[in-house]
């Protein structure tokens, strides 16, 4: 009885634990979705309210009529969307062929590839800027696109890695025997039985990519250029800060982030995991 009684009390313990945790998550974002449905008067009242007294659409409206705001949605999606497709597709064939074909310097390669993702980004903002400046790049999408690529490509090759290495090498001599060449093995056989080493990578590619801030405002300038998240940092005026309008900004640029997580986050986890160990 005893046993049965610390169990629970451990339970209960580890319960509150974890309800503290998510509080500290949620708050925060709870928050943004109460002061984006304030008037402006609401959100330098005092005391704050967390709930509003009338809920007021007016942040959402200025975000298309006082701000280009559509603008910013639209670069992010193009470049966000490039940089994810071409990410994926790379890190897809890296790991086939590091896991299917054996050449010199195969392990050197995969060290290098691991290498990347131990520099800290702000020490590549200098090498980047002038690489993107001297290929005259610079306030374009291509640009931000090449740099996002960059970053993601390392850690969706990794994770790849840890779905190719699952499959047995028995499919691609079977395929080989049926009279598939190596890119037939590999689009027909092997590519499909990764889709969900494909969706968690592209999660990761989108996430990564979407809230990028620091290679965003310093290798644009034009307004035409900006994306969201420069965008939204941008709305802090220097004589008052509209934060119901910051809000609802914030508010809209996380809703692809949640439907996609919500949709595909079981395959999200799984990534993660098979990419962590080496079989």
């Amino acid at each position: 009885m005893g046993m049965r009684r610390k169990k629970i009390m451990a339970g209960a313990a580890m319960y509150a634990l974890l309800g503290l945790l998510a509080s500290l998550v949620l708050i925060p974002v709870l928050w943004m979705v109460s002061t984006a449905f304030k008037s402006y008067g609401e959100t330098i009242a005092k005391p704050p309210r967390w709930v509003p007294q009338q809920i007021s659409f007016e942040a959402f409206g200025r975000l298309w009529s006082e701000y280009p705001f559509g603008t910013y949605f639209k670069n992010s999606f193009v470049i966000v969307l490039f940089s994810m497709a071409v990410s994926v597709f790379a890190s897809c064939l890296a790991g086939y062929g590091l896991t299917r074909f054996k050449f010199r310097g195969r392990n050197s390669l995969m060290t290098f590839i691991l290498v990347t993702q131990m520099f800290p980004s702000v020490m590549l903002l200098v090498p980047f800027y002038s690489i993107i400046g001297k290929m005259h790049l610079l306030d374009t999408h291509l640009g931000l696109i090449l740099v996002y690529i960059s970053f993601t490509v390392p850690f969706c090759t990794w994770t790849m890695l840890g779905f190719f290495r699952a499959l047995p090498l028995d499919l691609d001599e079977a395929a080989r025997i049926d009279g598939c060449n190596s890119w037939q093995c590999f689009s027909r056989i092997i590519l499909p039985l990764t889709l969900p080493g494909i969706a968690s990578t592209s999660i990761y590619a989108f996430i990564t990519s979407w809230n990028e801030y620091m290679f965003a405002f310093i290798l644009t300038s034009r307004p035409e250029m900006k994306t969201l998240s420069v965008g939204i940092a941008e709305m802090n005026g220097f004589q008052q800060i509209r934060w119901n309008d910051m809000m609802a900004a914030s508010l809209m640029a996380s809703l692809p982030l949640i439907l996609l997580f919500i949709c595909l986050q079981k395959y999200f986890v799984s990534g993660l995991t098979s990419g962590a160990v080496k079989s």
